[in-house]
């Protein structure tokens, strides 16, 4: 089956979450089929259900409404994460009726990002313990996902060129600095870290041969 790509460009992450919602429930009614939606946020620091996510913040609101970054409590697992332009998000609406496996399902997204950063040069892996891809002790994608009724929604988050800086903000994934840091495409491969463009398509490609 096909999974369809929408690109939705830079987006803010507040009308990207409604937006998500709105196609869960298409798919839910079956006006839509599976999908798979790229979009780069605004910067903004995310806080997942996990307990205690909100103290990973290091910065106090005011400061962040300062620094024009947005603050959203999100219905994704995990921790608190930073997204930002340079980073790609991709939020995938899945009917899940056929497998009702969440472990699995959150195996075959590590895959997909695992299969695609192989393609891109980079021999990213699963850490024992620790959520998300890393290269390393260094997190190059993070993974929180949600199912409502069996329709998956959110996804991951890949560091291609963010500005790295932006996640001394948090303890980014709960991450303290003695099990690791963060990093992106750009900093493992400098001159010959792919365009944006490149990267959706080679992730687009592992998805399809994943889950299609």
């Amino acid at each position: 089956m096909e999974i369809e790509i929408e690109d939705w460009g830079r987006t803010r992450y507040a009308d990207a979450t409604q937006r998500q919602l709105d196609r869960v429930q298409q798919r839910r009614d079956n006006e839509i089929g599976d999908l798979l939606i790229f979009t780069e946020h605004e910067p903004v620091y995310t806080i997942g259900r996990r307990r205690d996510a909100r103290q990973n913040l290091l910065l106090s609101e005011e400061l962040l409404a300062a620094k024009g970054f947005d603050l959203a409590e999100t219905s994704r697992g995990g921790d608190i994460t930073y997204h930002g332009p340079g980073q790609l998000v991709g939020y995938a609406i899945l009917s899940l009726e056929h497998r009702k496996d969440l472990h699995r399902y959150l195996r075959d997204i590590e895959q997909v990002l695992i299969n695609a950063l192989g393609v891109l040069g980079l021999a990213a892996a699963r850490r024992e313990g620790k959520t998300g891809i890393w290269l390393q002790d260094r997190k190059i994608a993070a993974i929180g996902i949600a199912v409502t009724r069996w329709i998956s929604y959110h996804g991951f988050a890949l560091n291609v060129s963010p500005d790295l800086a932006h996640f001394s903000g948090i303890v980014p994934c709960g991450i303290a600095p003695t099990d690791g840091s963060v990093t992106s495409l750009q900093q493992e491969l400098a001159d010959l870290c792919p365009p944006m463009d490149e990267v959706k398509a080679v992730i687009a490609a592992e998805f399809q041969s994943i889950f299609g």
